[in-house]
C-alpha cells in the first residue's frame, strides 16, 4: 500500500478497566497504533491504529484479545456483540500536506471520492481469518446493510456471513465493516437524569446523526456516532443539544479526528469541543513518521 493509499482501522473492545491487560494488547498492535481511548463506564477501549501493516496489527490484537477476554464476565454500558465487538476498516487516502505544513492531510470528501474497494477488501479477508483460525462469527457491514442492523438482527434473522453459527462461548461475535471517516462523541449532562438523556438521544437523531442516552455510575451521558463528521460535526450536535434543553458538563472525543474537523470549527471553541490539534489522524501519522 503507497503513501498516497493508507487505511485505518479502529477496533472497539469490550475491555476498559484493566490497565496492565490494555498495555500488552497495545503493545502488540505494534508501530501501527495511534491511540488507544479507555472507558471504564462503558468497559470498552477504542484502538486507532494505520498504516501498511494494519491488518497484521488488527489480527494481533484479536489473537490477544481472544485469549485473555471473556464476555461470559463482562458488565458495561454499551451495547456489544463481542469482545472484539466492532472492526472497522476506513480508507485514508492521503494528499501533500495540511494548512500548516504539519504532515500529511487525511481527505475527507466521502465514499465516493476515496472509494471503499480496500476497506472492502480488508474487512473480507480479517472476517475469513476471524471465521478460520479464532472460530468467530462475523457480521459484515458497510454497503451491504449498517452497524446497528448488525447489532439488531445478530442471530436473530441475520446470520454469521462467515464463521460458525453460533457465538463463540468466550468471545461472542465480531461486526466487521468498510465505512468512511466518522467521529465518536460524547457529551456529559450536569444534574440530568439517564431519562432525559435517552429522550434527548432520540431528538437528536439523524441520518448523520446515531445517538444513545446512558446512565453511567449515576451520571448521563450523551454518546454519538457522527457518520458525516464534515457536515454534522461536534459543534452542530453540541449546538443542537442545548437548544433541545442539555446542561452540558463536558464533552468528550473518542479516538482521532480528520485535521479538517478542527480547520471549520473557530479555534476559541476547541477546549469546549474537547478538539486539539494533536489528537488529529494527521498529527498522529506526522508524529509516527518522524519516529521512524
Amino acid at each position: 500500500m503507497s503513501r498516497d493509499e493508507l487505511l485505518e482501522c479502529v477496533p472497539n473492545l469490550s475491555e476498559g478497566r484493566d490497565r496492565s491487560l490494555l498495555r500488552r494488547l497495545a503493545a502488540v498492535a505494534g508501530p501501527g497504533l495511534l491511540d488507544v481511548h479507555a472507558d471504564p463506564d462503558h468497559h470498552r477501549s477504542v484502538f486507532t491504529l494505520a498504516g501498511p501493516d494494519v491488518e497484521e496489527a488488527v489480527m494481533a490484537l484479536a489473537r490477544l484479545a481472544v485469549a485473555e477476554l471473556d464476555l461470559s464476565a463482562h458488565a458495561g454500558a454499551h451495547p456489544r456483540l463481542g469482545v472484539i465487538d466492532v472492526v472497522p476498516f476506513v480508507p485514508l487516502p492521503v494528499g501533500g500536506g495540511t494548512a500548516d505544513g504539519a504532515g500529511p492531510a487525511v481527505r475527507t470528501d466521502g465514499d465516493g471520492a476515496a472509494g471503499l474497494g480496500a476497506a472492502l477488501d480488508a474487512r473480507d479477508r480479517f472476517a475469513g481469518w476471524a471465521a478460520e483460525e479464532l472460530d468467530l462469527p462475523c457480521f459484515l457491514y458497510g454497503p451491504e446493510r449498517s452497524l446497528p442492523e448488525v447489532r439488531r438482527r445478530a442471530f436473530r434473522d441475520l446470520a454469521p456471513d462467515t464463521g460458525p453459527d453460533r457465538p463463540h462461548p468466550r468471545a461472542g461475535a465480531v461486526a466487521v465493516g468498510a465505512r468512511g471517516p466518522m467521529v465518536a462523541y460524547n457529551l456529559w449532562l450536569e444534574n440530568q437524569s439517564a431519562d432525559e438523556a435517552r429522550s434527548l438521544a432520540a431528538r437528536l437523531r439523524s441520518p448523520q446523526v446515531r445517538a444513545l442516552g446512558f446512565d453511567l455510575n449515576g451520571r448521563a451521558q450523551l454518546s454519538f456516532n457522527l457518520i458525516d463528521p464534515l457536515r454534522t460535526g461536534p459543534a452542530e450536535v453540541y449546538d443542537r443539544a442545548v437548544a433541545l434543553g442539555a446542561r452540558i458538563e463536558r464533552a468528550e472525543v473518542v479516538g482521532l479526528v480528520p485535521a479538517a474537523l478542527l480547520e471549520q470549527i473557530p479555534s476559541g471553541r476547541w477546549a469546549q469541543l474537547d478538539l486539539r490539534p494533536e489528537a488529529t489522524i494527521e498529527a498522529r501519522l506526522e508524529g509516527r513518521t518522524r519516529a521512524d
